[in-house]
């Protein structure tokens, strides 16, 4: 897994490392990945804006000269103003013979534009001249390469900062940025590239998962369905049936050896003729079970006195532990909440936006400003791994490490994927992989089994979770096999 930095580590790893020569370096990698994109012999606008992104946009300008393409330049910084790297590379670029431009050629078509604006150290949104420059970036048809991040796009958070850049690249420096991933992120960033300008730095807190982590291993012929775990998924009270039963469903593709679905509602099915495999019980009975290796509770569990009762009972289930929709918003409760803190077994959390603003306290809004932060928060309060899903989940543990997953698509934007995902995780947990381990994995297959099926020509309009449920089964055979 890549690591990702912070604005601040960059600064850090930067200070340490020492800067001599990178503004160079990563002009020299623009030009090259500019070059590759240019299709034709149009000219190639670089937009440069006043600070050292600009000075990385002039350095690019100038090696895309000396290998015959021609260039416009657009300066829109004050020269006497520019960091001394920057103004360096104006130098050299004035040298070579370049020219700036104060305004974007009247009628010009060109082949690539090249963002070099604003780079991570933006704080604020753009205005004035350069919020009119990126929207007349966003409403071209020629491709777009950003430099750093697109502009306007905040590094840490993915949000984005009044207007920003939607780009088709990004050349992005020593490691990725956070807020590439998740978010806006993805939106603005289109493909990420990481150029480390020769520099390697420790593993810090953050990595992006863009790959399938630890795998379980392969079966032994000499096995029951005793030796692969029991998982119990409660929730389904009336209305919400089918909440719980994806879950389970999930959990029985995922592998698990037996799964037990304990329904709240009064008029539940006595079993789920879409998977008669199902064992369904009542909710206290689910709950009693003592054998269970995996509990996942709160897929269609409702709000209801009862529903506490039964969240209250799981809380103390000496199994393994997720918890999920509306039993996050019970969890906030005073009395639940130090009964979850002070668990002795794992717990996992699973909230989307909303529901991580009632396990903090605040606004969903609040949640989305700052994602990492939010989810770091509830692993810490909570004692939990958590994943706060959404565009680029992100998964913490308490002890302050987090990753953003890469997989995934628009398709996971229907109902019902996030039982789906609980069940998945939930089978992982009671197989007998270690909680974290069994998280990083869920996420990742959960949106690449979404990928697969895409890729096939299936969605994303109108993919179900039922559909994902299955193409996930098959995708983590598919893993095992090759990697033993």
């Amino acid at each position: 897994m890549q690591p990702l930095y912070t604005t601040a580590e960059i600064r850090a790893i930067e200070q340490t490392r020492g800067a001599d020569g990178l503004m160079e370096r990563a002009g020299l990698a623009v030009a090259g990945l500019a070059a590759s994109l240019a299709a034709d012999s149009r000219p190639i606008l670089v937009l440069a804006g006043p600070g050292n992104n600009g000075g990385d946009a002039l350095v690019a300008a100038r090696h895309l000269k000396s290998r015959w393409h021609c260039v416009d330049v657009v300066f829109s910084g004050d020269a006497g103003r520019l960091p001394a790297d920057a103004r360096a590379a104006l130098t050299a670029w004035l040298a070579c013979g370049g020219t700036l431009l104060e305004e974007i050629p009247a009628g010009s078509a060109h082949g690539l534009i090249i963002d070099g604006l604003f780079g991570i150290g933006l704080g604020r949104a753009p205005n004035g001249r350069h919020a009119d420059l990126i929207q007349w970036i966003n409403a071209q048809s020629a491709p777009v390469l950003a430099i750093d991040v697109p502009s306007g796009l905040d590094a840490d958070t993915g949000r984005v900062l009044g207007h920003a850049v939607v780009a088709d690249h990004t050349l992005t420096f020593i490691s990725g940025k956070p807020g590439l991933y998740t978010l806006d992120g993805p939106d603005h960033a289109g493909v990420v590239h990481v150029c480390k300008l020769g520099l390697e730095a420790p593993q810090g807190p953050g990595s992006l998962l863009d790959a399938a982590p630890a795998l379980p291993a392969p079966r032994r012929r000499n096995s029951h369905k005793g030796s692969h775990g029991s998982v119990g998924v409660l929730g389904g009270d009336a209305g919400m049936a089918g909440a719980a039963l994806l879950a389970a469903r999930g959990a029985l593709l995922a592998g698990a050896g037996r799964v037990y679905c304990g329904l709240l509602a009064a008029d539940a099915p006595p079993f789920d003729p879409g998977q008669p495999e199902l064992m369904l019980r009542g909710g206290p009975a689910l709950v009693a079970l003592d054998h269970l290796t995996a509990l996942a509770v709160g897929p269609g569990l409702g709000r209801s006195g009862h529903a506490g009762t039964l969240l209250r009972q799981a809380l103390c289930h000496p199994a393994p532990l997720l918890l999920d929709a509306d039993a996050l918003h019970l969890l906030a409760e005073p009395e639940l909440r130090r009964l979850a803190a002070s668990r002795s077994a794992t717990t996992l959390l699973t909230p989307h936006p909303g529901e991580a603003a009632a396990l903090l306290g605040c606004s969903a809004a609040e949640v989305q400003a700052e994602r990492i932060a939010a989810a770091c928060r509830i692993a810490r309060d909570y004692r939990a791994v958590t994943v706060l899903k959404g565009c680029g989940s992100v998964i913490a543990s308490p002890d302050g490490r987090w990753w953003i997953n890469a997989s995934g698509n628009p398709g996971l934007a229907s109902a019902g994927m996030g039982d789906v995902l609980a069940g998945l995780v939930a089978a992982l947990l009671a197989q007998g992989m270690q909680p974290l381990a069994a998280t990083l994995l869920g996420v990742y297959l959960h949106g690449a089994a979404a990928d697969r099926l895409v890729g096939a020509g299936s969605g994303p309009l109108g993919l179900t979770a039922g559909e994902v449920a299955a193409a996930a089964r098959d995708l983590l055979n598919i893993w095992i096999k090759e990697a033993h």
